[in-house]
């Protein structure tokens, strides 16, 4: 066997992610017509609370009224007109929902029983939310990456942040505070250690912000379909272990991915949030039609089309 030196890992590695990197790139159009396509399903403004008010982003101009402070007028923009204009800035307490996409190497799995990688899917569903809830006069961002933004074009927004990330991709969001006027969206596999999932719930939700966490599977992660002589390579960086007969391992595999799934919904109940499970093979409006009807609520754990008990995929053996 020839001996594998630490720089040709580190080359591969570089190599795997730059490849990575170019097929999204390549795909990304694709995403973005389909977000707008899912999102034109969904009936727009039902909870916007966009309005003047104090605040620091900008909203629009008003005629001056007379009776006003006169420093209130814009003298820059009142110079363009015969009349007098106020710049009025967006009411702060405008909700602000921050997406995350989950984007690491686990999200890339696609099995023959579905169309849509897990990260295709994350990225439409992402996609598609920022566009319905920017139409209903809310702020989107995503954690790390973008700030808050009621930009029209927020998807491409969200879409260039993505591709020019340079940063590691990993599978929670990191670590900031949100204010407890916003909504925190989480599309993960949600494949990381329990521990971590639990820490980042408990962070997000220390300053009173509501979540939402989804979990994204393949369909093949819900019936473990395998048999005979499996080799099951885990994505990111954990090794390999090979299944003599694959079969025998399902019912615990799925008492395990179950235990996980408990854990997850324990928290997400002890904290108030949301806990939803979406499966690949379904279509993408209906989880965002779920996640719209939620935003701004406190509804009890969901289960969307899982029709299994909770099972997990061929990279977590």
């Amino acid at each position: 066997m020839a001996e594998v030196r630490p720089n040709d890992i580190e080359t591969g590695t570089v190599r795997q992610a730059t490849v990575g990197a170019r097929k999204l790139a390549d795909t990304m159009p694709r995403l973005i017509l389909e977000a707008r396509r899912v999102a034109s399903t969904v009936i727009h403004g039902l909870h916007g609370r966009r309005r003047a008010g104090p605040g620091e982003n900008f909203w629009q101009y008003r005629r001056f009224m007379s009776g006003e402070p006169a420093q209130n007028v814009d003298w820059r923009r009142s110079a363009r007109d015969d009349h007098l204009y106020v710049r009025e800035r967006e009411w702060e307490a405008s909700h602000t929902i921050w997406i995350w996409p989950d984007r690491s190497p686990s999200m890339t799995f696609t099995s023959p029983l579905s169309n849509d990688s897990k990260l295709e899917r994350a990225l439409v569903v992402a996609f598609a939310l920022a566009e319905v809830l920017v139409q209903g006069g809310e702020r989107v961002g995503v954690p790390g990456l973008t700030r808050p933004t009621a930009s029209r074009n927020v998807i491409e927004k969200m879409a260039e942040a993505i591709l020019h990330d340079p940063t590691e991709r990993a599978s929670l969001p990191p670590s900031f505070v949100p204010s407890p006027l916003s909504e925190i969206v989480v599309l993960s596999d949600l494949w990381a250690p329990i521990g971590e999932v639990r820490s980042t719930i408990a962070q997000l939700s220390a300053t009173g912000a509501h979540g939402h966490v989804v979990q994204i599977v393949d369909p093949a992660e819900e019936s473990f379909p395998y048999s005979g002589r499996i080799e099951f390579i885990e994505p990111e960086g954990a090794g390999s272990v090979t299944a003599g007969r694959a079969e025998t391992w399902r019912n615990d595999y799925q008492a395990i991915v179950a235990r996980h799934r408990a854990a997850i919904r324990a928290e997400t109940d002890m904290r108030g949030w949301s806990f939803a499970i979406h499966r690949t093979d379904r279509p993408a409006s209906e989880l965002l039609l779920v996640l719209h009807s939620r935003m701004g609520d406190n509804a009890q754990p969901v289960v969307i089309n899982s029709r299994h008990a909770p099972a997990n995929a061929a990279s977590a053996a």
